[in-house]
């Protein structure tokens, strides 16, 4: 399945990319890259909420320049994955575990078989929950783990007690597939710089808008109340005390200063309850921290060198 290429973002060379099909009959489209010659070595990208392969083109080079293969995936309900409605703007999912399906044959049909060791992942939003329910269940395809701005719990009134339990009640009342109340159609990043809450740089929020201007397919609107149900009961598992202690995969959890998507107190809290982890604030950025300006990226990826053996400060 190709890839979508505009000047302001041309598909990195070399890249191979096909469809995967999960154990429940989902089609997944997937890309890879191999290494550098006379290089080792593979991270895996995945994806936040309603994002798609394409705007991880800038990360994909610049993980490539560290000497890296790199594969990556649209999960299931967005990108040019297959969705679970007939309106392709609901990223509809009704439990959390329908991703680690996707996950699970990534990994056997692209990764393993085809990308070098040492396998890493860098995981941004609700990728990093995907993730870290998997970490907690013994997984161990990755040494190490980077997890941008994760979703461990929602910023402000959305995360709380009073808007899980109205999604539970909604969804118990059969309005699973109905957008969240005040939710709609509208592509998440097709609106304008001023007032959106993702990034700080107006260069790279215009690169996305332009990218799903090219290509209106890869866009979703905002969740459904059955996605947001299945989100708030992974982010109580999240809350469970005994939940970070007993993850033994070295994870990185690198938050935003700015966040006003996910909670950054939440991500504090959970990161030093962690036996074999550490955690970083990045001051002033908001929640996409690859998608920020220089100043704030140049700290993400500073934490990455340090923590992710093969880069350049090893």
């Amino acid at each position: 399945m190709d890839l979508v290429s505009i000047p302001a973002n041309p598909v990195p060379e070399s890249a191979v990319t096909g469809t995967l099909k999960t154990k429940d009959g989902v089609n997944l489209r997937f890309a890879r890259w191999q290494p550098p010659p006379g290089r080792k070595g593979t991270v895996c990208l995945f994806q936040g909420r309603a994002e798609f392969i394409e705007k991880y083109f800038e990360t994909v080079r610049e993980l490539r320049a560290r000497g890296f293969a790199v594969a990556t995936l649209d999960w299931r309900g967005q990108g040019m994955s297959d969705r679970a409605l007939p309106d392709r703007r609901k990223g509809h999912v009704g439990d959390f575990s329908e991703y680690e399906l996707d996950l699970d044959v990534f990994m056997n049909e692209v990764v393993l078989p085809d990308c070098p060791p040492p396998i890493f992942a860098v995981a941004h939003s609700m990728g990093g929950s995907v993730l870290m329910n998997m970490s907690r269940k013994g997984s161990r395809w990755f040494d190490r783990i980077v997890l941008s701005a994760p979703m461990i719990d929602l910023h402000g009134m959305w995360g709380s007690t009073f808007f899980r339990t109205s999604t539970r009640l909604m969804r118990f009342a059969g309005m699973g597939t109905s957008y969240i109340p005040g939710g709609n159609e509208q592509v998440v990043a097709s609106g304008p710089y001023i007032g959106n809450l993702l990034t700080s740089d107006p260069v790279r929020h215009a690169r996305t808008k332009a990218i799903l201007e090219a290509e209106p397919a890869l866009g979703i609107g905002s969740p459904t109340v059955g996605w947001a149900d299945a989100a708030y009961r992974t982010m109580n598992d999240f809350a469970n005390i005994n939940f970070a202690t007993k993850i033994r995969q070295p994870l990185m959890l690198i938050a935003a200063g700015r966040d006003e998507i996910v909670s950054t107190a939440a991500i504090e809290d959970f990161a030093v309850r962690l036996r074999a982890g550490s955690h970083l604030i990045v001051a002033g950025s908001r929640h996409e921290l690859m998608s920020e300006q220089e100043r704030y990226r140049v700290q993400f990826w500073a934490a990455f060198d340090a923590f992710v053996p093969g880069t350049p400060l090893f």
